[in-house]
């Protein structure tokens, strides 16, 4: 009984949430009422109803809504768990890197992470020279890097940006104590640099 009753409540508050993000992407995107409503082939008063919670939601208003705001049934319907709100930082203290990935790992195209570096070791034979298809991007939020790229050794201090050619092998390391960057990877960039056993 009491699970049934938490499942209810549960229900509740997503329509509670899919009715306030209707409103909340017709209102960021400047419509009114009518302009969604012609959008999504339903009368203003329905729309209003439905924003208000005096209308039931069906599946065919919200896959017409859905697509009049140019997302997803996905996006419109999924839950707002706390579970998600939390991104937990991954060590690998081998690399002396802690890795908080921005994008869901389930997330279709490029990868955004933050890094902190604390491994500066620049002995020969202490140093893997990565290579792979495609070009990483990253900025230096704070302190300073060696991005190792061939044989040269180029220095980017906080507020500097670097992109580059991964054919190329490379590998980013701190300088002068421990570096934060924000990089974007893509796929290949992704599985060559936050797989720990790479």
């Amino acid at each position: 009984m009491a699970g049934s009753v938490l499942q209810m409540k549960q229900e509740d508050d997503l329509d509670v949430t899919v009715r306030m993000r209707i409103r909340s992407l017709r209102k960021a995107r400047g419509w009114s009422l009518d302009a969604l409503a012609e959008r999504a082939f339903m009368s203003p008063s329905n729309l209003s109803r439905i924003e208000t919670g005096t209308r039931t939601l069906s599946l065919h208003q919200l896959t017409s809504l859905a697509r009049a705001l140019n997302i997803s049934l996905d996006q419109l319907t999924e839950s707002d768990d706390d579970a998600d709100v939390v991104i937990r930082p991954q060590q690998d203290k081998r690399r002396g890197l802690t890795t908080w990935l921005l994008t869901r790992a389930d997330s279709p195209g490029n990868t955004v992470a933050k890094m902190r570096i604390t491994d500066e070791s620049l002995e020969p034979g202490s140093i893997h020279l990565g290579v792979h298809p495609g070009r990483d991007w990253f900025t230096v939020l704070s302190g300073t890097v060696t991005l190792l790229l061939g044989s040269r050794a180029i220095r980017v201090e906080t507020g500097n940006a670097a992109e580059f050619s991964t054919m190329t092998p490379h590998a980013i390391k701190a300088h002068g104590g421990p570096a934060e960057i924000l990089c974007i990877l893509d796929r290949e960039g992704t599985h060559s640099h936050l797989n720990p056993s790479t």
